[in-house]
């Protein structure tokens, strides 16, 4: 298993527009099983158009923003009166955000600036000029509610290559994006556990 993250009951968002980030809702979709799986991958493949030229660094800037959301949570969480009750998500954030800091580390070790540059992005979808291999990554943890294992992103990734080839460097990418798109997911549900924390408190 690469990764079990706190399941979400929200509807899913495949990308970061322009708003507050407290209307982005978590990455999820309707589940897919594996043969679902398999023809999703197929439909977006077919549905993908690539667009020519290089992209700007936005993963890497989402990434820095992704931990500053993380790391003010966790400090609301240390400065919540021992009187009132810790939710399970947020005691289960404060006793793994060390692992997951280690995944932010590795995200940034191996995705230089340069090297996401020269990474395909796509024509179409929002928003225009997302790279390719994480808008694939971003759908599978959408339909399998983050629920991640090895064999399931191969399957995918090998439907996905039935219909549209992926470069070498987005091969090698998978990973990475992989750890950018459930870091997203988190932080995404790290915001909904914040604003709840925040109506109660003010209930």
């Amino acid at each position: 298993m690469l990764t079990k993250f706190p399941r979400s009951k929200t509807a899913p968002a495949r990308s970061w527009p322009r708003r507050s980030r407290a209307r982005e809702l978590p990455l999820r979709a309707e589940l897919f099983g594996v043969e679902q799986l398999a023809r999703h991958a197929q439909a977006i493949a077919a549905q993908h158009k690539l667009v020519a030229g290089r992209t700007s660094a936005r993963l890497l800037t989402r990434l820095d923003q992704n931990e500053k959301v993380l790391r003010a949570f966790n400090r609301a969480t240390l400065a919540v009166d021992q009187s009132r009750r810790v939710t399970p998500a947020a005691e289960w954030l404060l006793d793994n955000f060390y692992l997951i800091e280690d995944q932010i580390q590795l995200a940034r070790r191996h995705l230089p600036e340069q090297y996401s540059r020269e990474l395909p992005r796509l024509a179409n979808g929002s928003p225009v000029g997302f790279l390719r291999v994480y808008d694939i990554v971003l759908e599978l943890i959408a339909h399998v509610d983050a629920q991640i294992d090895a064999d399931s992103l191969s399957a995918f990734v090998a439907a996905y290559q039935t219909v549209a080839p992926l470069k070498l460097g987005e091969l090698w990418a998978v990973p990475i994006m992989l750890r950018l798109g459930l870091i997203e997911n988190l932080a995404r549900i790290t915001t909904g556990l914040a604003q709840g924390r925040l109506d109660r408190n003010l209930a």
